[in-house]
């Protein structure tokens, strides 16, 4: 499997709660839903579609996983919610219980087993193992050397800080633009793999 990273990311590289206020206000972090007015349907939406089509299963932190957990199951009935109803989904936390493991086919990960798991995974077949949000789990994953693709959908707008998901533990990691599509929002959909 693949390790694909799907984030959407401000210009100054903040992934914090791009879909709503309440998402995540750690740190005093007021921007919340920032990315709705850069949303297009066929740009961005195709730029999830895409990710989902290809994946096999989507791997989530416990916070992201917490809020798709609460919406995605009650917008059955149309086929990009019915795919993410359906996959396989993986959770990394230490704290969830399997008792509450409410979204459909989703297998817990314990938090210090987490790179040594996802290392097997990524040796199996199976499509994508796809991963949205969850910017602490992204962290260590490219600080491990174990992210194949990343898909950042970069919104123009500046929100002065918030989380990231790039490492700041001084290792260099290089990567390749594969392809870039611009929406008429300005917003960039960019595909980067590792070099070499």
């Amino acid at each position: 499997m693949r390790v694909v990273i799907v984030e959407f990311m401000s210009l100054d590289g903040v992934v914090q709660a791009p879909g709503g206020p309440e998402e995540d206000t750690d740190g005093g972090f007021a921007h919340g839903g920032w990315s709705h007015p850069f949303f297009d349907p066929e740009v961005v939406g195709g730029a999830f579609d895409g990710a989902l089509s290809g994946a096999g299963a989507l791997l989530f932190g416990r916070r992201t996983w917490q809020t798709m957990a609460a919406a995605w199951p009650g917008r059955a009935g149309d086929p990009f919610a019915d795919r993410m109803n359906a996959i396989p989904k993986y959770v990394v936390s230490l704290t969830l219980g399997d008792d509450q493991l409410t979204w459909n086919n989703t297998t817990r990960i314990p938090g210090d087993e987490a790179v040594a798991h996802i290392r097997k995974l990524r040796e199996t077949e199976g499509g994508d193992l796809v991963l949205m949000g969850s910017p602490t789990l992204a962290r260590t994953l490219l600080s491990e050397d174990l992210v194949d693709e990343l898909r950042l959908i970069v919104m123009p707008v500046i929100l002065g800080g918030g989380k990231t998901i790039f490492p700041d533990d001084g290792g260099l990691h290089t990567f390749e633009l594969v392809s870039t599509v611009t929406s008429r929002a300005g917003t960039n959909v960019c595909v980067y793999r590792p070099a070499g």
